[in-house]
């Protein structure tokens, strides 16, 4: 009998194909458990421990990085400071009490040795405020009188006669020891009432009085709105009718009897552009504070966070009611304030 040689056999499932399949390939081919690292070629072995093809791997991880970087800060950028949001003339006005500086002011400054409120320099924005709620104005009228009174009390005082003068000489020499004095009283009270010598308690009550007649209804309806009378509306309140006035950018919005009249109690100190004014100021006093001699002051930066999240109440509230309207555009524009107050958890 002839020897009976044993076929080779694969361990693998059998399929259909594999099954029907005589050819050499399919009964030779072994079974490999070896992992897939082994498995990859010379070329791919070579790329990994290539240093050229590392350092682009690097270059290209840096260009990514850098890249999400610029991005991040010009997201940022545009969005804004949730604190600060974009300095402004106004805001920074803020830091010394007095008005932004214009080219109208700037054209009608005048010499600080000249008198304020003459006719020949009239008063700027920038001179009507002082401490303790004074003006310029009232200062120079104070110091006039008061020249008057010292001159008379001069004139009175009791002197030892002096026989070696004339009284020429004797009456130039009190007129100038008289001026003398009263340049001594004026530049002190001057310096007394200058703002710049102010505390933050009195540049705060100057700011407020500031936000108040910038951002005020009883200043911004005649400003703002125009007079016009285009339709009547029914006031839902008592069924009265009250005129519709029309904005500038084309909106109506119907006015309360007591506006619309022009007659009010007094200086609006409660609607919401006005506290939201005051809470920028003061957080950026309190900003201000915290940056330079406060670091470690973790009172005053709770007091900031509440400030903040209280302005970013009232302002989500403003932006529902005067959403694209003329009292928000003119709030945002000139507190510079942007998206990241009042949009979004803001964390300090």
């Amino acid at each position: 009998m002839p020897p009976r040689i044993p076929i080779l056999t694969c361990l693998r499932a059998q399929t259909a194909t594999n099954h029907c399949s005589t050819g050499p390939s399919a009964l030779l081919r072994p079974f490999s458990a070896a992992p897939s690292r082994d498995a990859s070629t010379a070329t791919h072995r070579r790329k990994s421990h290539d240093p050229y093809v590392l350092a682009q791997a690097r270059a290209r991880k840096a260009a990514n990085l850098s890249r999400q970087t610029v991005l991040r800060e010009e997201r940022s950028a545009s969005i804004g400071d949730p604190v600060r949001g974009i300095t402004t003339p106004f805001v920074e006005s803020f830091d010394t009490g007095l008005p932004p500086i214009t080219p109208d002011t700037l054209s009608k400054s005048r010499n600080p040795a000249q008198k304020v409120g003459t006719q020949d320099t009239p008063l700027t924005p920038r001179d009507e405020h002082a401490q303790h709620g004074l003006t310029p104005a009232q200062v120079e009228k104070s110091l006039s009188h008061s020249e008057l009174i010292n001159a008379a009390l001069y004139l009175e005082r009791p002197r030892d006669a002096d026989m070696t003068r004339s009284a020429a000489e004797v009456a130039a020499d009190d007129a100038r020891e008289l001026a003398m004095d009263h340049h001594n009283r004026a530049t002190a009270l001057r310096r007394i009432v200058n703002l710049a010598n102010a505390s933050s308690k009195d540049r705060t009550q100057v700011n407020t009085q500031r936000c108040i007649s910038t951002f005020g209804r009883h200043n911004t309806d005649r400003t703002l709105f125009t007079s016009s009378t285009p339709s009547v509306t029914l006031s839902p309140a008592d069924g009265t009718e009250a005129p519709s006035t029309e904005a500038a950018d084309g909106t109506s919005s119907t006015l309360s009897p007591a506006a619309a009249s022009g007659k009010r109690a007094g200086p609006d100190t409660g609607s919401s552009e006005v506290q939201i004014a005051i809470l920028t100021a003061k957080i950026r006093t309190l900003a201000n504070f915290l940056g330079t001699r406060g670091k470690q002051d973790k009172v005053n930066k709770r007091n900031l966070r509440l400030l903040v999240h209280r302005r970013q109440k009232l302002l989500a509230y403003m932006r529902r009611k005067e959403r694209a309207g003329p009292r928000w555009t003119h709030l945002i524009e000139t507190l510079g304030l942007t998206e990241a107050t009042w949009r979004g958890e803001i964390s300090l």
